[in-house]
Parts: structure tokens; C-alpha cells; sequence
């Protein structure tokens, strides 16, 4: 498997490339850190995109549409890594959907920046909140993204319920590929549900941080849960 980089920081002001709703309104603007898009020519974009081809010739191919990106502890580039592939991947034609699994600190939405506050998985999951309107379609051509919806103190019950489970099977044949990024899975338990929901994962770690030990005992928890892995990206650190 490829290594990637994050070099750019992820809370930085400048614009990569604007989303646009009919009629020319500013709908999503993106981080410096969205490397497909800020600097599809740069080495980073580069190891996304061969991740890209690694996961749509032993993934997407086979018919498998869905894929949580797990990290055993946070700042391993998680977020990074989930969002530059979902990119990557409509870039292509392929149809995706990026989900933020992450209701303890969602992180999607500072790399992928509504213009608007907007509703997703939380209120999806929640019986007494659920609404249309949890997927934001459009924004990029053939990127769709279900944002976490805020923070959730009841993550685990929420991801745990048969809601979460049905919700994930409907996207899976909905679109051609469904990525979700996870919480560290040394924090809570909410990234092993998640894969063995999915049925497939894609650990994350990163160089001079992540431990061997902890990728060994993420690795040997997914498999006892029978979530399937398809390979290691190492971010650099």
C-alpha cells in the first residue's frame, strides 16, 4: 500500500476550490489540506491517487462498495485520508458518498466546509430528529457527503442501533462506493462498529507516532469482528 503525506495544516483560511449551488451561490469551500484538489500535481495527491487505484482494482472491482477508514489513535491522518480518497475517487466517475462517522469530534466539516450549518448522521440515527436533507448531494461531481450533524453523547448507542446498520446498507446500494471516517479506535469502540457494519476497513497510522503494537491490536480486533481489512496507510509524520 502507498504512504501519504499531510503536511498541510488542516485548519488553514485559504480556499482550494469552491462548491457551487445552481445559480452561482458559494455552497462548500475546501481546506488547503484537500491535497486532490489544492495540489492534484504534489507527491501527496500523487499517493492518494495510487491508494486510489489499489482500492477500485481490489475493492470497487470485486463489488465491494463500502469502506471505513480506521486509525488506532487520533491525529493519524484519518480525516486526511478519507476525504482526499473520496475525492480521488469521484474524480474518476466513480459515485461516492463520504460519511462522518466520527459524533465524539467530527472533523469532516474542516476540510469539506459548508457554507451553511447542515444536518447528517446524528439526526439520521436519532428517532426523534430524523429529516430529510442528511446527505449533501453535489458537492463535487459524483462526491456526495452525509456530515456527523454535531456531536453525539450517546455515539455508541446511536451506532450500535439497527437504525445505523439499515442507514449504511441503503447507501451501500446507492452509490458505488461509501467511505466513512471513524474516531480513534483507542478512544472508544465506535470505529470497530462501524467497520463490522461496513464489512471492510483501512487502518491509518502514522510514521514516528502510531506504535506497532496498537496497529497489531486495532488489526486483530477488526478481524475478531470479523471486518475485513484491505491494507495500511502510513501517513508521514
Amino acid at each position: 500500500m502507498p504512504r501519504t503525506n499531510e503536511a498541510t495544516p488542516i485548519g488553514g483560511a485559504s480556499i482550494a476550490e469552491v462548491g457551487m449551488r445552481g445559480g452561482g451561490e458559494r455552497a462548500y469551500s475546501f481546506s488547503p489540506a484537500v491535497v486532490t484538489l489544492s495540489a492534484p500535481h504534489a507527491e501527496q495527491a500523487e499517493a492518494i491517487r495510487t491508494l486510489r487505484t489499489h482500492i477500485m482494482a481490489q475493492h470497487l472491482d470485486d463489488g465491494r462498495r463500502g469502506l471505513a477508514i480506521c486509525g488506532p489513535s487520533i491525529g493519524v491522518g484519518c480525516t486526511f485520508t478519507a476525504v482526499n480518497l473520496a475525492v480521488a475517487l469521484s474524480q474518476t466517475g466513480v459515485n461516492t458518498l463520504l460519511i462522518d462517522g466520527d459524533l465524539r469530534k467530527p472533523s469532516v466539516q474542516d476540510l469539506i466546509r459548508p457554507a451553511q450549518p447542515v444536518i447528517g448522521l446524528r439526526q439520521a440515527l436519532n428517532a426523534e430528529e430524523a429529516e430529510d436533507g442528511v446527505i449533501q448531494s453535489f458537492v463535487l461531481p459524483n462526491l456526495s457527503v452525509m456530515f456527523s450533524g454535531g456531536t453525539a453523547p450517546d455515539a455508541q448507542e446511536l451506532l450500535a442501533s439497527d437504525r445505523f446498520k439499515d442507514l449504511v446498507d441503503q447507501q451501500l446500494r446507492d452509490f458505488d462506493m461509501t467511505i466513512i471516517d471513524t474516531p480513534a479506535a483507542n478512544s472508544c469502540a465506535d470505529a470497530r462498529r462501524i467497520s463490522t457494519v461496513v464489512g471492510y476497513s483501512l487502518i491509518v497510522v502514522r510514521r514516528n507516532q502510531s506504535f506497532i503494537s496498537d496497529m497489531q491490536a486495532l488489526a486483530a480486533q477488526l478481524n475478531e469482528d470479523r471486518a475485513r481489512i484491505v491494507g495500511t496507510v502510513m501517513n508521514e509524520g
